[in-house]
C-alpha cells in the first residue's frame, strides 16, 4: 500500500476508500492509527482482525469536528467545555453514545459509551 502525502486529492481518495469499506492508516500525535468507516460493521471488524485486537476492547472514533462528534455522543457541559478548548488535539473523551447514531456496535464493543476525538 502506498504512503501518500496529505493533499486535498489524497485525502479525497482516502475518504472514497473509507466509504467503500476500506481501511486507511493515518498519523496521530504519537503513533499511526488504522481507520475505517465506523458505520460499517465489516470495515470495523477488519480493524479488529488486522490488529488482533480483542472484540471486548472498544475503538476510538475520530471525527472532523465538535459538531460531528455531537451527532455520535451525548455531551454534557463539562465535555463540551473540554472539547471546545482542547480539540483538535490529543484528547479522547469517553461519553454516552447517542442511541440514534449509526455507529457500529463493534466500535463500542457493545458498551453504552463511545470514545471520541477530533
Amino acid at each position: 500500500m502506498p504512503i501518500l502525502s496529505a493533499t486535498a486529492a489524497t485525502i479525497a481518495e482516502a475518504a472514497r476508500h473509507l466509504r467503500a469499506g476500506g481501511l486507511v492508516a493515518f498519523p496521530t500525535e504519537t503513533v499511526y492509527g488504522l481507520g475505517a468507516d465506523a458505520t460499517q460493521d465489516k470495515a470495523v471488524a477488519a480493524i479488529y482482525e488486522l490488529k488482533s485486537r480483542p472484540s471486548f476492547n472498544p475503538l476510538i472514533a475520530h471525527v472532523a469536528d465538535l459538531e460531528t462528534a455531537e451527532r455520535y455522543a451525548i455531551f454534557d457541559t463539562r465535555a463540551r467545555y473540554l472539547a471546545r478548548r482542547l480539540w483538535p488535539g490529543a484528547l479522547t473523551l469517553v461519553l454516552p453514545r447517542n442511541p440514534a447514531a449509526p455507529i457500529s456496535d463493534l466500535v463500542t464493543a457493545g458498551l453504552p459509551t463511545l470514545a471520541i476525538r477530533v
